[in-house]
């Protein structure tokens, strides 16, 4: 049986010859050669390059000098890694619930949240783009400049998604945007990822904690260079050479990657449209279709076991944060307490899509889609 994977990366032999490139010529700062493309991409002042996605939330947290018992907003439809870097300042995720359709916070929820914990100690928010689809950032900047709550965009999932004409990231009201390469890869062959800002001293401090904290400080004479100070705690996030390679060939790529996921969507889109119990994904203008969510309207495990029986492999996006064990107890979350991410989490289902996916392998998945919702009952 033809088994088809979640996620496939697309690689040739421009990774593999940076990558020797890079081996060849261990002088060659890779990651400053990335962080460049970054910024004429997104038309940013400053792109700090780090060697996971994790590391570029957590960094940007660390740039903004989160402290303990601070007060961090997000969707409560996210990611792990978003409470999870919140929480290791020991400061507090405040969840926020979602818009039905686009699975992204919803702005007048993001408002209340705002209200019901305004203090100092409320320091800025994460704005999750789900599925390569942006938030609603016309209203989100509108209400954080109204209560001067700063914006972070996760935008792991978006690398390449535009809102109103512009890439996310490219938007000044964003103190930082962070992404991440191949996000959907469990098993990453190389991690990295990186956020770009046009704020001098975030720029500044990210990269000064990004390894170890460490300053220089030459001897007089300027004859010694292997002196150093530390002033503050740092991290170890910096890039290597070799998953620079990997990440800049990538990223080099991603606009192919989104038109080929679109041409994968459109297949969905047709061939799904009338398959009994399941509600394909909301063709949102300039859908980049990170994750193809569709919804099941009975007993969407069930459904999710049967596919993987016919060689499906696919995944869940997400499980809302306040149902996680940790959060739960934490915070005293009742199950309701969300009710529109609780409602999402119960339908939606992920199907493949990826660059390197053929049609064959797309026309298949949607065989055993019409098969599984054909014989489920």
């Amino acid at each position: 049986m033809q088994e088809i994977p979640f996620f496939r990366p697309a690689i040739d032999d421009k990774e593999l010859n940076l990558i020797k490139k890079s081996l060849e010529n261990p002088d060659l700062d890779m990651a400053l050669l990335f962080e460049n493309d970054i910024k004429n991409y997104f038309g940013s002042e400053f792109a700090i390059s780090t060697n996971n996605g994790t590391a570029a939330l957590h960094l940007a947290l660390c740039a903004l000098d989160i402290k303990r018992a601070d007060k961090i907003i997000c969707s409560v439809n996210s990611f792990p890694s978003i409470a999870e870097v919140i929480r290791h300042f020991d400061a507090e995720p405040i969840f926020v619930d979602i818009d039905e359709d686009s699975f992204n916070i919803n702005p007048a929820s993001f408002e209340k949240a705002i209200k019901e914990n305004s203090s100092k100690k409320l320091k800025a928010a994460f704005i999750t783009h789900v599925a390569g689809v942006s938030a609603d950032m016309d209203a989100i900047y509108e209400i954080s400049q109204k209560y001067g709550i700063k914006i972070i965009d996760d935008a792991s999932r978006a690398a390449g998604a535009l809102y109103n004409g512009k890439k996310i990231g490219s938007f000044k009201e964003s103190v930082i945007s962070c992404f991440q390469i191949n996000p959907q890869f469990y098993k990453a062959i190389a991690t990295a990822g990186f956020f770009v800002t046009n704020d001098e001293e975030i720029n500044s401090r990210a990269k000064l904690i990004r390894s170890h904290a460490i300053t220089s400080n030459p001897s007089k004479d300027g004859s010694l260079d292997y002196i150093y100070d530390i002033k503050e705690i740092g991290q170890r996030y910096d890039l290597n050479s070799i998953c620079a390679a990997f990440a800049k060939v990538q990223f080099e790529k991603n606009s192919n990657f989104i038109k080929r996921r679109q041409e994968i969507a459109k297949i969905y889109d047709k061939e799904l449209e009338n398959c009994p119990f399941v509600k394909t994904p909301i063709p949102y203008k300039n859908h980049i279709y990170t994750q193809y969510i569709i919804k099941i309207d009975k007993n969407r495990d069930n459904f999710a076991k049967n596919l993987k029986e016919q060689g499906i492999n696919v995944s869940l996006h997400y499980i809302p944060l306040h149902l996680l064990t940790y959060y739960k107890q934490k915070y005293a979350h009742k199950v309701n307490r969300y009710p529109t991410a609780l409602k999402v989490y119960q339908q939606v289902l992920s199907l493949p899509i990826f660059a390197a996916m053929s049609d064959e392998e797309v026309y298949k998945v949607c065989e055993k889609v019409k098969f599984v919702a054909k014989n489920r009952f």
